[in-house]
């Protein structure tokens, strides 16, 4: 059977799929990252992750996977396959895409088709074509994890900017004079909205340093007044975000995803409500959740390896 290496490496683990034609996951599987041993282990890591998923499909199928999608965090040089510099993983200027080519070489010596692409756009672009954005001609996804970062999807594919930097809505700045972003500016999305921001202010509120987002929306459902001030202060900043980027961009549909999603209607209620009361002219997007959790990414490096490969990408999940 036809098949693609797909692989998602991330700050503390690496998932991983054989991905057939249509988009079906024929094996998976996980992997710590094992960054606190040092960038070079990082990256020897990901190179015999990848062969060893290349040895599982043709044990299975028979045959040489026909390339590989690999999706990571940081910058990126996606058309050259460097991956410029990510702060938790250590590198600076990989060239992750060639020695994944040389590792996963056919036995004449031919390079393996590679893909690299930013783990959230690769994320979007798997909720587009296979998730919550499947059939939707334009979107924005949104994930709210430790920042927050975002992919704007146009038919079918993910709009990356002049640059490499689009869809960064974690960076837009929503409150001006606000806190402190490690980007250098203030009042960013993300130090209002992220689950990181959450659970910082959560904690404060509660007295608990341990105190996280998740509990913080648990608080909520239990009918803290502190909890709910703290939430909503988040919910605010993101609905501003939305409805700025409603304006520039027109999305039908806003996914949002990324751990304080998993809040569900205590997100999505207040949420799309904000959203709303915010619109002026605009026309109202639906604002949904991600479908794909933390499989996404790595899907999406599935597809990206399809797409090199000229094949018309899956429309449906098998």
């Amino acid at each position: 059977m036809k098949h693609v290496i797909a692989l998602d490496v991330g700050g503390t683990g690496m998932k991983a799929a054989l991905l057939a034609q249509d988009g079906s996951v024929l094996f998976e599987a996980r992997r710590p990252t094992g960054r606190e041993h040092g960038t070079d282990a990082v990256v020897t890591a990901i190179l015999d992750f990848a062969a060893d998923l290349a040895d599982e499909g043709r044990g299975r199928f028979g045959s040489d996977p026909l390339a590989a999608g690999v999706a990571v965090p940081g910058t990126l040089d996606e058309k050259n396959g460097i991956a410029v510099f990510s702060a938790n993983l250590g590198w600076r200027d990989l060239p992750l895409r060639k020695l994944l080519g040389e590792r996963l070489a056919g036995k004449d010596g031919t390079a393996m088709p590679v893909a690299l692409g930013h783990d959230v756009r690769s994320g979007g672009l798997a909720e587009g074509r296979l998730g919550a954005g499947r059939g939707v001609d334009r979107f924005l996804f949104i994930a709210l994890g430790t920042g927050i970062a975002g992919a704007i999807g146009i038919g079918g594919r993910i709009e990356a900017g002049a640059h490499g930097y689009g869809g960064e809505i974690g960076h837009v700045v929503v409150r001006p004079g606000g806190p402190a972003c490690g980007c250098g500016a203030r009042g960013c999305l993300e130090t209002l909205a992220s689950a990181s921001a959450v659970s910082r202010a959560w904690a404060a509120a509660s007295g608990d340093p341990q105190a996280d987002a998740a509990a913080c929306a648990d608080a909520v459902d239990a009918g803290d007044e502190r909890a709910r001030q703290v939430w909503q202060l988040a919910v605010d900043a993101l609905a501003d975000g939305i409805v700025l980027a409603q304006s520039l961009l027109d999305p039908s549909t806003v996914i949002v995803g990324g751990g304080l999603a998993e809040a569900g209607d205590t997100l999505f209620t207040p949420l799309r409500a904000a959203v709303t009361e915010r619109l002026t002219f605009q026309m109202p997007p639906v604002v949904v959740p991600a479908m794909l959790k933390d499989t996404a990414a790595s899907l999406g490096a599935g597809l990206l390896a399809w797409d090199l490969l000229s094949v018309t990408p899956p429309s449906d999940r098998a």
